[in-house]
């Protein structure tokens, strides 16, 4: 998934980013509310992390400039502050969880993970379609008894298509979702990774999952 990281302490900001990017996110990252807002302006994000006490404009006014224009992507807040009077007012402004710093990496992937099982309408951690399973704690992917090793790309790709069983996704929608601003790739990179996918997932099998829609884009979905 696609995060939006605004946090202006500059040395955690880089710590969370290679942190998330490690655990196969697409991260990017800035420093200031304004520059957080042109970027939501410029793409769509599966959460957002922002650091409250930022230069320009702080968490607030980013979260405000989110609600006030319909977006209802998760928002996670980090601050210092840990009274009981700032959490509410976090919560009461619009974010959907709260996390107060020092905090372990491990406390925050658990929050994004929540939230996002929530914007998806997912009870756990588990992803299934047909005898596909992924579980997104522990980035394990099988396929019936088959445990499916990825890499940290080619997860985050069937991670998206098994979010959106049965919809067909565009190249563009893909490549927004599972590449950053910083990517410089090929402009062909969505059909090499599918082709990756396709690979582990479905090679052998005569009951493919992974589907190509003719001029329209590619959807994961079992074939009745």
């Amino acid at each position: 998934m696609r995060i939006l990281l605004a946090e202006d302490e500059k040395d955690l900001n880089r710590i969370i980013t290679r942190k998330l990017t490690s655990d196969g996110y697409s991260v990017d990252s800035c420093f200031n509310g304004k520059e957080a807002i042109d970027y939501l302006q410029a793409a769509e994000y599966d959460a957002v992390i922002l650091d409250i006490m930022m230069p320009q404009i702080d968490g607030f006014g980013v979260l405000s400039y989110l609600r006030n224009n319909g977006k209802s992507v998760p928002v996670l807040f980090l601050t210092a502050k840990d009274s009981v009077a700032d959490r509410v007012k976090g919560l009461d402004s619009g974010a959907d969880d709260y996390l107060v710093k020092p905090f372990s990496f491990e406390e925050l992937a658990a929050r994004l993970r929540a939230m996002t099982r929530k914007n998806f309408g997912m009870t756990d951690n588990i992803l299934k379609v047909a005898d596909l399973t992924l579980d997104t704690a522990s980035h394990t992917v099988r396929r019936g008894e088959r445990e499916i090793s990825l890499s940290a790309k080619e997860y985050s790709l069937l991670e998206y298509l098994m979010r959106n069983r049965g919809i067909v996704l565009s190249r563009e929608k893909i490549e927004n979702h599972i590449w950053n601003f910083d990517y410089e790739g090929g402009t062909n990179v969505v059909d090499v990774y599918i082709s990756y996918l396709r690979k582990k997932i479905d090679g052998g099998r005569s009951d493919k999952l992974i589907h190509t829609v003719r001029g329209s884009g590619y959807v994961l979905k079992e074939k009745k």
